[in-house]
């Protein structure tokens, strides 16, 4: 996620940003820049490509300072991550920086390239910059009046901050379903997409509600709905967190965090991807035709650790929904074998960081035999995307937990998306249920919500079964990739023995180890296996083992067979997987929080395995 500051006050301000913006490294970025409006007048602007010290030489080398600035850090969403594409971008006098997605920038370029207007980068905010411009120029509005007129016009998920060399000492910010937060200062006055850029200055915040607008002079804060112009209410809040903790947005890790940003990044990732109304999936970045997929004769999805569950859930979505039968490969394995590989065959790489070595190896390896190679992942840029046809990028933003949360739930609604494609394209899917897998997709950030308001009932699970030295995960169907990644996620950050299992294997080996101290984790909700899981919830309690059914609510019985139980919502089956990486995600959490481990940088892993 891209990380913003502004300022408008007394002081020469190009120091004070830089800093924010180290306070806001953590989040990942690949660029980053600088705008001022000087003492003359003049907008000037510093970008460098990668890190920010890059930046630091380049303003090191070529100063600017000014009483108004702002700056960015950028994670690329729209156009790879170079200066070019590098935020603030700037249109006449107007410079922007942007964080999140402008779901009609296409449109709205073709429309001023109409006009007149040049574009100099690949991304989405240079629009914004160019439209604002337009508002000021041609139609004579004040800057706060061009900055309004504009957002009502963009369609998507962003916070945007705009500064205007012919409106010196003022800075607006807009939000639409990104953060952005307001420092009150004495004598000036700060934006930020987080309280821990501007902490250091002020405690004194104001956190901008989803359709507000603020205009900030030194001395005076206007804030307004964009939608009507009117001056809503508005409270002060002072944050009593320290820097560490503002980093993390008041989390005590950022696993935590992550956790939370779930239905965000959930939301981002199907944004401008799912229509309704025109009952399809729009996924231009994937240049595979019906033709293709018809010829097809092996199909591989690859992939390492929790990226490898995410193609495991795939393949029932490609199954049920697109009629194929694709192959689940852990790359490390598949890179050394002699798979039949052709130029009728396929692969689908799953890889957060873009980076893994032994997936970039297993594709390297598919394209000199000619496979067709696409991927999904989120990080623009980075060298699997590089070497695919085509990527379907997640939006979850940077991930810093080595425990991957975030980064695997936005994969399966990736993968999800591109099953429903497929399906579509082999004419296997009506559109009554493409509506229905599409309604049930997008209803999930609302559903995890919920979920993430049920936390209390981890604790008292964890404070059971911390000690424990070994866990069992029991699933069936779709749900046993979870239990895969369940016990993945305990074994990761607690330290604690775990394996994951196809309930119906369970007499296969797995029920020689029930006893009193061995606690099995039971996926059960009413789906299509319900009565089978049933009786394997019953076979390890008939053999004294502790159970946690996670269970679907209004499951009268399960408590009774059990001595935890978490409940979910009722859901479309296609979508169970992403509503129980949930549960998943915070037993192993909390269990790991409560032995007191590394939980962020557990020992001996790494977050991107970029060698053999």
């Amino acid at each position: 996620m891209c990380g913003i500051v502004g300022y408008v006050g007394p002081e020469l301000c190009a120091e004070l940003v830089v800093d924010g913006l180290r306070r806001l490294e953590y989040r990942g970025y690949d660029s980053a820049g600088l705008a001022v409006v000087d003492g003359d007048g003049q907008l000037l602007t510093r970008r460098a490509e990668g890190k920010l010290s890059n930046l630091v030489k380049r303003l090191a080398e070529s100063p600017i300072d000014g009483r108004t600035g702002m700056g960015h850090t950028r994670w690329a969403t729209h156009g790879a991550p170079t200066e070019d594409n590098a935020h603030p971008h700037r249109s006449g006098s107007v410079a922007v920086v942007h964080n999140g997605i402008i779901e009609n920038h296409v449109e709205l370029k073709a429309e001023l390239r109409a006009l007149g207007h040049v574009f100099q980068s690949e991304t989405d905010t240079e629009v914004i910059a160019h439209l604002i411009d337009h508002n000021r120029t041609a139609d004579g509005l004040a800057l706060p009046e061009a900055v309004r007129q504009a957002v009502l016009r963009l369609h998507g998920a962003y916070s945007i901050v705009v500064i205007d060399a012919a409106t010196p000492g003022v800075i607006v910010g807009a939000r639409v379903a990104s953060p952005l937060v307001l420092g009150l200062g004495q004598g000036a006055n700060y934006l930020a997409s987080d309280v821990a850029a501007i902490l250091a200055h002020t405690r004194d915040m104001v956190f901008i509600e989803d359709g507000w607008m603020a205009v900030l002079t030194p001395d005076a804060v206007d804030v307004r709905v964009v939608a009507t112009n009117e001056a809503p209410r508005w409270e002060k809040t002072t944050v009593s967190w320290s820097p560490a903790m503002a980093e993390k947005g008041g989390y005590k890790h950022f696993m935590l965090k992550e956790i939370h940003e779930q239905p965000r990044a959930i939301a981002d990732t199907l944004r401008g991807r799912v229509s309704l109304e025109r009952k399809t999936v729009d996924l231009p970045e994937i240049p595979i035709t019906a033709d293709d997929l018809a010829r097809l004769r092996q199909f591989y999805i690859v992939g390492c650790g929790t990226a490898w569950h995410a193609g495991l859930v795939g393949r029932y979505l490609f199954e049920d929904l697109a009629g194929l039968a694709p192959h689940v490969e852990v790359a490390s394995e598949l890179r050394y074998r002699n798979a039949p590989m052709d130029d009728r065959t396929l692969i689908l790489a799953i890889s957060q960081s873009g980076e893994t070595a032994d997936t970039l190896a297993a594709l390297r390896e598919a394209k000199r035999r000619g496979a067709r190679v696409i991927s999904v992942c989120n990080v623009i840029g980075s060298s699997i995307p590089r070497e695919c046809e085509g990527t379907l990028y997640t939006h979850a933003g940077p991930e810093i937990g080595v425990a991957s949360t975030k980064a695997f739930t936005t994969q399966l609604a990736a993968v999800h998306l591109l099953a429903l494609k497929f399906g579509q394209l082999l004419g296997r899917l009506d559109d009554a249920t493409m509506v229905a897998e599409l309604t049930a997709l997008m209803h999930v950030p609302t559903v995890i919500e919920a979920e993430l308001a049920k936390e209390a009932n981890y604790l008292e699970i964890a404070r059971a079964w911390h000690e424990c030295t070994s866990m069992l995960y029991l699933g069936r169907g779709n749900l046993f990739p979870m239990a895969l990644e369940g016990a993945l996620k305990l074994k990761e950050i607690s330290y604690i023995h775990a394996e994951g299992y196809a309930a119906g294997e369970m007499k296969h080996g797995p029920i020689a180890l029930i006893d009193e101290r061995l606690p099995t984790v039971v996926l059960n909700p009413r789906d299509a296996h319900f009565q089978k899981v049933r009786s394997n919830l019953a076979e390890v309690k008939a053999r004294g083992g502790p159970v946690l059914v996670v269970a679907t609510e209004g499951d009268t019985e399960a408590p009774g067979l059990a001595d935890f139980t978490l409940t979910l919502p009722a859901v479309p089956e296609h979508v169970l997987p992403l509503i129980a990486a949930v549960p998943m995600q915070l037993i192993a959490y909390y269990m790991a929080d409560f032995k007191g481990t590394d939980v962020d940088q557990p020992r001996n892993l790494a977050k991107s395995v970029t060698v053999e």
